[in-house]
Order: structure tokens, then sequence, then C-alpha cells
């Protein structure tokens, strides 16, 4: 008989803020509930959105009222949040902690607290880290003692694992590559929005200093320079968008570069269908989601060879260049060149791999797998916790974990768990008349 689990997914990044993490959250969600297990997320509040909200297939949202810190991050204070936290694993009857991105402070705290409370607990890693700058090390340093008594880590590209287990320390084994994915029935491609006097090219992307904006700034002067017939279609925003609206005034590009603002998810496929080339210039990349969505709607995409871009696309679909603005250029005007002259692959074609590549229901057998991994696993005691956090050379950090630990056995005994209301499942009518 298939086991089925109770997991909480938990990221200061979800929806209504758009980006991977908080799309590979919530479509694995999704397919989770659709093979029969209870899954909520656990996030911080977005404006007035606080509370519990109900999302399609009845997938649970705790939108918890913490207040953000930075760049959509809540402030990690490791003990602040402990009452929150262990209420709702104990009301939802949680088997599974299950934190997404290191950059999360609340995914840190959440898998801090379910190991305590002695639940199996999994961290997704979306990003890769250097090791030089400040905010690097801190990074590395709390995703070291996280992992440090975590069941398991799942990464997105081989690179990502390679760069996770030298961040963090953790045993190889411990780690699994299971990639993203895309909607593919959401991205099709339509090529009658395609103009057809002239080549647009699209970029959809946080307009941030390591998506490559300003390598993506001389591209754009220099290749309207080069090509009278070329426009760039740029969907986004970010606190690098002045350094493009300076260029595009600077060089009078209004009528040739359209800067569109911050997209909705739903409208990113009628963006790139309006484009025939994609470009990414991204400085760092664990695994690209905005290629793929790319050559899913079936345009020709040009990016920048880094991390674990290689390893996304087959060569025939994607020209990958160096992290300058010469290779970018070149990359460019080969992909140009090969559109003018028909030697690409169909739209059609492209679209149809790109499903067979990736999917979600893959991704969610193989996730399915790492549950049921660690779900016979036997749990640590707390003094061999202690020994694990130990080995990060973070010995401070033990006196935060006692403290946690001291907090939980007071709330035992001023909420006792059996005055927690237990929540009941929700059965959506679509998995019944699936299953009848």
């Amino acid at each position: 008989m298939k086991a089925v689990y109770r997991i909480c997914m938990v990221s200061d990044f979800f929806y209504p803020n758009m980006g991977g993490v908080e799309e590979h959250i919530y479509n694995l969600s999704q397919c989770l509930i659709d093979n029969g297990h209870k899954v909520v997320v656990m996030t911080h509040s977005y404006g007035d959105r606080i509370g519990v909200r109900y999302m399609t297939n009845g997938l649970k949202v705790y939108y918890l009222p913490i207040r953000v810190f930075y760049n959509q991050c809540v402030l990690p204070t490791m003990i602040g949040n402990i009452p929150l936290i262990r209420y709702i694993l104990i009301r939802e009857s949680i088997d599974i902690v299950h934190g997404h991105s290191a950059f999360s402070a609340l995914a840190h705290e959440a898998i801090l607290i379910g190991s305590l409370l002695r639940l199996k607990t999994v961290f997704t890693d979306h990003s890769l880290f250097g090791f030089a700058d400040a905010s690097a090390i801190i990074t590395n340093k709390f995703l070291e003692i996280t992992l440090s008594d975590c069941n398991h880590c799942i990464c997105v590209s081989h690179t990502g694992k390679e760069n996770t287990v030298l961040r963090g320390r953790v045993d190889f084994n411990k780690v699994s590559v299971i990639p993203n994915a895309v909607d593919t029935y959401t991205f099709t491609p339509d090529v009658s929005k395609r103009p057809e006097s002239n080549i647009t090219i699209v970029i959809v992307s946080r307009l941030v200093y390591r998506k490559g904006v300003d390598l993506m700034a001389h591209v754009i002067t220099q290749m309207c320079s080069k090509y009278p017939d070329i426009n760039f279609l740029i969907g986004g925003d970010g606190p690098k968008r002045w350094l493009l609206e300076e260029i595009r005034e600077r060089q009078g590009l209004q009528h040739r570069v359209t800067l569109l603002g911050s997209l909705e998810h739903s409208q990113v496929r009628d963006v790139l269908n309006q484009g025939h080339i994609f470009l990414n210039t991204s400085l760092t990349e664990a695994y690209c989601m905005a290629i793929v969505e790319a050559a899913s709607c079936g345009l020709l995409v040009v990016s920048t060879e880094v991390g674990g871009i290689p390893e996304v696309l087959p060569p025939d679909l994607i020209y990958l260049t160096e992290s300058t603005v010469e290779s970018l250029v070149k990359g460019l005007t080969k992909a140009i060149y090969d559109y003018k002259r028909g030697d690409f692959v169909c739209p059609y074609e492209c679209h149809q791999r790109i499903q067979e590549y990736y999917n979600w229901s893959n991704v969610t057998v193989r996730t399915e797998k790492v549950y049921n991994k660690i779900f016979n696993q036997e749990q640590h005691t707390l003094a061999q916790k202690f020994a694990r956090y130990l080995c990060t050379g973070a010995w401070p950090f033990l006196l935060v974990i006692s403290l946690c630990h001291i907090i939980l056995q007071i709330l035992d005994f001023l909420v006792p768990r059996k005055h927690i209301d237990i929540a009941r499942a929700y059965r959506c009518s679509n998995r019944r008349n699936k299953q009848d």
C-alpha cells in the first residue's frame, strides 16, 4: 500500500510573490495532493494577506503575522516564532517539514523546530552561493547548521549539489538532485502573436545584480546599434530597473525597448509568445526556470553558461555564452542569423520535447521516493543533535538549541497537545472522482 504523508512546505517565498521558488512549492504541492498526500504551506504575511487561505485543490496556506525584515525574509530570531510554528505543526498532524531556499529564515527555523519535535525534515536548495563575501559566509553557516540535523537535502541541478555539499559540509549521499519542471499546458507556443516586420528579443527576469542587468544594458545598446530591425521586450522589476531606463533615455530607444514592469505569472506566457528570441544574462543560477518556460513557448534561447544552466536544455535548444558583453552579442547574432535562415527547431516540436523532459508528475514521484527513504530513518536523540550541531563549529548555537528545547518543553506544559484541535483534512471532489 502506498504511504500517505502530511507535509508542511515552509518558505519566506510564496504567492502572491512571484519567482521560481514560489512556483516550485505551489506545483509540487498540487501534485502531492493529487497523489493523496496532505500538504499545507507556511509563509509570512504579504500586506493584508494574513491568516489561513485556501488555494486550488484545497491547498491550505498559513500566512503568519510576522514582519518582513529584509528582501522578503523574516528576521531569524530562532525562538520568537516557536509557539506559532509548533501549534501549526501539531494542529495539522505534520509528518514531514520541507523547507525551501537557503535565503529563507522561516524555512531554517521551521526545520529546527520540526527536528526538535521529532518530525522528519527535508530541505530544498534552489540557489548557488559563493564563499568569499560576507552575505555568502553568513548564509552558508546557517545552511551548514540546518543541514547538520536534516534528514535529507534536495538540489535542482548537479552543479547545485556540488555547491551545497561544499557550502554545507554535508554528506553527498544525503543530497539528491531533482530538477524543477514547467507547466507545459500553460506555456504553449503561439507564433501568430510574433511580429513579422522585426525580431523581438524577450527578457523576463528580476532586475537585480545577480541576474546580470549590467550586462543586459550594454548588450541592448550594442544590439540596437548593430541591428535596426530588432526590439527588446523586458518583463520584471527590481532595484536595477533605473539602469535600463537610463540607457533607454540616453540612447533614444523608447520605441525599441519596452519595459513592462512586474508581471503576474499568468501574463508571462503572453509576453514570451510576442518574441522570437529569449535572452538570459544571469551571473549565477542553479536552475533557470525562465529558459525552460521560453523553450516551452518555442523561442530560441540565448543564455550565459553559468551554474546549472548547461544541464537544463540540450545544445540544439540553447545558445550558451560566457558572462561577457562580447560573448552575449555574439550569441544573439548567431541566433538572429539562424532564425532568419530558418535553421532552428520548430516551436511545436520544441514544446513537445520540453513536455517530455520536464513535468511535475516526474518531479513528484522522485520527491516521494525521498520521503519514503527518510520516513523510516531513526530519529536522533537530543544528545546526538547537540553533537551534530557542535561539529559545525558554531558552538554558541548550542545555547540557542537548548533554549528552543526548553521553550518547547514549557509549551508542552502550558499548551498541551491534547488541548490543540486537530485540523480536518480537506477532501477535494476532483480527487474523490479520480479515485472512484
